[in-house]
């Protein structure tokens, strides 16, 4: 009877044994794969190849998965993480593709959480790298579906993992902006500015967005650095002397005006902000001039047509006040200028009201009684 329990004891003992060895050695085998892949990446080899190599690696690995022992170690599931994220890279079946990658996920998981002292920080960071890459694709495709808020997540870990780079940031604010994330884009935004981009869009946005937040301050430098990296670039341009405007900072509004048409000399746009500052300083005359050359680039500009009947009317007032003898048909001249203005303006923009307005009143001063009530029933319909 003893003979026979130290019989058994022994036959389990060896089945033990031989069930460990078995899982060390399909370990072996993963292994081995791990070094095969590595081989055949650093060969340039085909992907039916390196698809060949994981597929053996998983196979072992699933029964290394299986058994209680090696289940537990950190080194089984390094190793699935870092063949399963290779897979996802490089498998053109976009199922197969994603189940190795939800697969990936699941296993690096499990491999940090089971690694206390780092013995396997190379394949997890390897397995890492390769999740982020597949990441990335997963965020371009969700971004040209439309799917933003996908696509931002998905950036925002990469970027957040590479933060040196400006396209990777920039994508990421473009997301964030897309889904009216604004503090995030700006982030972004910020971080590819820090990180030496030079697209004036970039600077462009940021700006917009402090001025949302009422940080007019913070915006104008924003421009003022995105003009260092673009000097004379017409969105920013404009978009700086706007806010300097509408800071009333207009000295300085005037000088880069001024600066740009020396470089910009068709800008409607720089002719038209250079009139209204002279007419905002009483400078009339000066304005006429101004809004001229922006028609003459434009000759249906709504905005510098408007402004320079204002200005012909500002004008026709002044000369009133004068002494001079002619001053009546001065007057008239000026008031006839302003009328074709408001003509040309009503013309190109028929149902702005301040423009109707304007002409009943000039139509009022030359006692034109039937443009008057014409143009007073067209103003109850607008």
């Amino acid at each position: 009877m003893q003979n026979s329990f130290k019989t058994a004891v022994a036959a389990v003992l060896f089945l033990s044994s031989q069930t460990v060895m078995a899982q060390k050695s399909q370990i072996l085998i993963a292994r081995n794969s791990v070094g095969k892949l590595q081989a055949s990446i650093a060969n340039k080899e085909d992907s039916k190849k390196q698809l060949s190599i994981v597929s053996d690696g998983l196979k072992a690995i699933e029964s290394a998965e299986k058994d209680s022992k090696t289940m537990k170690w950190s080194e089984t599931w390094s190793i699935k993480s870092y063949l399963t994220s290779f897979a996802a890279l490089i498998d053109t079946d976009a199922a197969n593709s994603n189940k190795f990658y939800d697969a990936a996920i699941e296993a690096i998981n499990k491999a940090k959480s089971l690694d206390k002292f780092d013995d396997n920080s190379g394949l997890i960071k390897a397995s890492r790298h390769n999740i982020l890459i597949k990441k990335q694709y997963k965020a371009n495709e969700a971004y040209f579906a439309n799917d933003f808020k996908e696509a931002f997540t998905d950036l925002k870990e990469v970027s957040d993992s590479f933060p040196a780079d400006t396209t990777l940031a920039l994508n990421t604010a473009i997301c964030a902006y897309q889904i009216q994330a604004y503090d995030e884009a700006l982030n972004y935004f910020k971080r590819a500015k820090e990180n030496g981009i030079r697209n004036a869009t970039v600077f462009q946005k940021m700006a917009q967005m402090y001025v949302v937040k009422s940080e007019n301050e913070t915006a104008i430098k924003t421009l003022e650095d995105g003009l260092a990296l673009n000097s004379y670039n017409r969105l920013l341009t404009n978009d700086y002397i706007n806010l300097l405007l509408d800071s009333e900072n207009f000295s300085k509004a005037q000088g880069l005006i001024e600066n740009n048409l020396k470089v910009e000399k068709g800008n409607k746009l720089l002719y038209f902000l250079y009139g209204y500052l002279q007419q905002y300083g009483g400078n009339n005359s000066t304005a006429i001039l101004a809004y001229d050359k922006a028609l003459s680039s434009d000759q249906n500009y709504f905005d510098a047509l408007y402004q320079l009947s204002l200005a012909y009317i500002n004008s026709a007032n002044e000369t009133l006040k004068k002494s001079e003898a002619d001053k009546a048909t001065k007057y008239n001249g000026l008031i006839d200028q302003a009328q074709y203005a408001l003509q040309r303006a009503n013309e190109i923009n028929p149902n702005d009201k301040k423009t109707v307005q304007l002409l009943i009143e000039i139509y009022t001063r030359k006692k034109a009684t039937d443009k008057v009530q014409e143009l007073n029933r067209k103003l109850q319909e607008l």
